[in-house]
């Protein structure tokens, strides 16, 4: 505190005292001063106090990678109901390919002031991907919430599903089906949930005696198009059963099946992941691990309102446990397949 008053009382050339007038919203100081105060605390990236942040003071930035996805639309709208009844206002920002950038965005959002932000999806996930921009939120001292894994090194506080109950699951719900080639399809090799679910699935796996080629792993763009390409080569290795780390990626597994001449689940059995929305009105209707997203929204909103109020919280990882989905699109091994009897 006493840091601030002096770096906030040094760029406006008065003294500390007229400073902490102004933080504590004390009369006898004319208005061009305080309005002075009040810039220089935005310049050197100073929270301002609860009372003298505005209207603007009361937005909250939400950082998604995209809208195409269903599950983060509805993970949109868990957090700006939370935060509307908690008196904030999300600011919605969404990437594109070629377009606004994640640290674009929170550049705008440090010019609007706002008094923190909730990422979900985001760059925080990628180990290969830049990290500046976190970099210079924590330096700002604004509250931040991350949710699902990030790198190891970034060490806001997170809200994430558990990555390893949800690979246990789908690998023992087709197990539960006696199938023995079982593959995954994943996002990229530095996606940070990706690889926490392909660590679980090797382990269990072992553990109940299934042998993983390399070749059973596949990774690629959460898209359906990028699901398509690289289960049609899972499916060319006579693989079974396909466990998805999104349902975006399912429904191109189930199309290059199907694409194959295969069937859905007849021959090859799909699992996804998220439970996004429209997913039991599939054709099959989905089979997928559920995360709770209204309860991971409403945590997400809970911490970062702890922190626009200044209470401490710790920066450690809030886990919410998955639940599976079973519907259509999974189903006892192909008789050839199938666990011996």
């Amino acid at each position: 505190m006493t840091r601030r008053l002096a770096e906030v009382a040094k760029k406006v050339g008065v003294s500390e005292a007229t400073v902490s007038r102004v933080l504590n919203g004390k009369p006898g100081v004319s208005d061009a001063t305080r309005e002075a105060v009040l810039t220089a605390l935005d310049v050197l990236g100073y929270e301002r106090p609860t009372q003298l942040r505005g209207d603007r003071g009361r937005l909250v930035g939400l950082v998604l990678p995209e809208l195409q996805n269903p599950i983060f639309p509805a993970f949109a709208e868990v957090v700006g109901g939370a935060l509307a009844q908690q008196g904030f206002t999300s600011v919605l920002c969404t990437r594109t390919v070629g377009g606004v950038s994640e640290a674009d965005y929170v550049d705008l959002l440090f010019q609007q002031h706002v008094s923190g932000i909730v990422f979900a999806g985001g760059q925080y996930a990628q180990g290969n991907a830049s990290h500046e921009h976190y970099a210079r939120v924590l330096e700002r001292r604004l509250p931040i919430v991350l949710v699902n894994a990030a790198v190891d090194h970034l060490r806001f506080p997170q809200v994430s599903c558990d990555d390893v109950a949800a690979a246990e699951m789908a690998l023992g719900h087709l197990l539960a089906l006696g199938h023995r080639r079982i593959g995954m399809l994943l996002g990229s090799p530095d996606h940070v949930p990706s690889r926490r679910k392909l660590a679980a699935f090797r382990a269990f796996a072992a553990a109940n005696g299934l042998d993983v080629a390399p070749e059973d792993i596949e990774h690629a763009m959460f898209s359906i198009e990028g699901g398509h390409a690289s289960a049609a080569r899972l499916v060319r290795r006579g693989i079974t059963g396909i466990i998805c780390a999104s349902d975006v990626l399912a429904l191109g597994a189930v199309r290059a099946a199907r694409r194959a001449g295969l069937s859905v689940p007849e021959d090859v059995s799909v699992v996804g992941y998220d439970d996004s929305a429209l997913m039991n009105c599939t054709d099959p209707p989905l089979t997928t691990v559920r995360q709770p997203i209204d309860a991971m929204g409403r945590a997400a909103v809970d911490l970062l309102v702890a922190q626009i109020d200044a209470v401490a919280v710790p920066a450690d990882e809030l886990l919410f446990e998955p639940e599976l989905v079973v519907r259509s699109s999974s189903a006892p091994a192909p008789r050839e397949a199938a666990l011996p009897g």
